[in-house]
């Protein structure tokens, strides 16, 4: 195994309750074994991106209900290509060579897959993404 692939793998953190077994799709196998453990890893970075997210974009997330709230996560995820394809760097990076093979297959289930988890890692961490200005004054 060459360094790069090492350091890679290495550095994911575990998933316990992540479920690999026999009859599982490819598709469902490669999320569980390789995006999941990456997009734990990187959630720090994709909070703070959106946190920027937010920010350019005129702040008006914050005037928002906690429904609408997750409405713009999700429309911003979908719609935003920029952004889509900012997140998916991100993850791509983080893949072996090996893994990457594996996902040029399949890119397009396998994209849908890695942004519903980004979308889901994003909504449960909603309460960071509280406006810093009110944090300020309290």
């Amino acid at each position: 195994m060459d360094s790069r692939q090492f350091s890679i793998k290495n550095i994911r953190p575990e998933i316990p309750n992540s479920i690999v077994h026999d009859n599982m799709s490819a598709d469902e196998r490669f999320q569980n074994l390789v995006l999941r453990p990456i997009i734990k890893f990187q959630n720090d970075l994709l909070i703070a991106v959106f946190k920027n997210y937010i920010k350019k974009h005129k702040s008006v997330f914050y005037d928002l209900s906690i429904d609408k709230r997750i409405d713009y996560i999700e429309n911003a995820i979908q719609k935003d290509m920029k952004l889509r394809n900012s997140m998916k760097g991100m993850v791509i990076g983080l893949f072996t060579v090996e893994e990457y093979e594996i996902y040029i297959k399949n890119s397009s289930a396998l994209n849908k897959r890695m942004m519903n988890i980004v979308k889901q890692r994003l909504i449960s961490n909603i309460q960071l993404f509280e406006n810093p200005e009110f944090l300020a004054a309290v």
